[in-house]
């Protein structure tokens, strides 16, 4: 058996990261590249996913743009079929703005769970060959689906300034069904050794936010056991270990990583 420093290790395995470009994003492409991983870029503006594809390579990692659109059917199925084994893959890609039930449209709903829920099931759909083909090459494969703390409980209306800033409804509901999914794909597949986890993040307002919205942080923070936000790089971690084989009996399970939030 490998040690583990060997299972943690992400060598020769290649893993498609959807949202790549965001502020988490970026920071689990950097922790799966730093353990080895080639990793596939993905988002739709090709100029940004290039951009930084670029800077991964410069920085000494295995590194290739994935240009295409998680809503689209056509481009999902034909990118796939030109991919070799696909070791991991991570759903990240998240697309909706703010709001509550009396300001939010149908179309907000629909978006969210489109690009939250729906994408989720098209990619494993489609990545189904590639998983399959790395379970043959190397034992396993690894689905982590990127949720929230408000697929678990609901957001304090009072931490906002008003109705149309707060946390929308349809961000948790999608988040949610997204969970549910995971813990059936990973009933569904778990069988042929592919694994399906979720990992659910906290309080991890982007850079911008932190630099112009100080006392909304600080309300967020006081909100939290640990007494502080997330930073991106505390991402890394858990999701890293889901995607590596040292996670190798983890599977329908919800990794979260809110600080303790959801504890009270």
């Amino acid at each position: 058996m490998r040690n583990l420093q060997q299972r943690f290790s992400l060598e020769s395995k290649s893993v498609l990261v959807t949202g790549a470009t965001g502020y988490l994003g970026r920071a689990m492409v950097y922790g799966l590249a730093e353990l080895g991983a080639r990793v596939l870029v993905n988002g739709r503006n090709r100029p940004r996913v290039e951009e930084f594809v670029e800077e991964l390579r410069e920085a000494q990692f295995a590194a290739e743009s994935a240009v295409f659109d998680i809503n689209d059917e056509h481009a999902v199925r034909k990118w796939f079929s030109k991919l070799g084994s696909l070791h991991g893959l991570v759903n990240n890609a998240y697309s909706g703005g703010a709001g509550s039930i009396e300001t939010a449209s149908d179309a907000d709903f629909q978006n969210s769970y489109e690009v939250s829920l729906v994408s989720a099931n098209r990619l494993l759909r489609e990545a189904l060959p590639n998983l399959r083909s790395a379970v043959n090459d190397s034992g396993g494969a690894s689905v982590v689906n990127i949720g929230s703390m408000y697929g678990m409980v609901s957001p304090d209306q009072r931490v906002y300034a008003g109705k149309s800033v707060a946390n929308p409804p349809f961000y948790g509901a999608a988040k949610a069904a997204l969970l549910q999914w995971t813990r059936y794909a990973a009933c569904e597949f778990g069988i042929e050794g592919i694994r399906v986890n979720a990992v659910s993040p906290g309080p991890f307002p982007s850079r911008s936010v932190q630099t112009s919205s100080a006392d909304f942080v600080a309300t967020l923070a006081s909100k939290v056991p640990l007494g502080r936000i997330g930073q991106a790089e505390e991402i890394q971690g858990p999701l890293s270990f889901l995607i590596s084989d040292a996670s190798s009996f983890v599977n329908g399970s919800n990794l979260v990583v809110d600080g303790g939030w959801t504890c009270w």
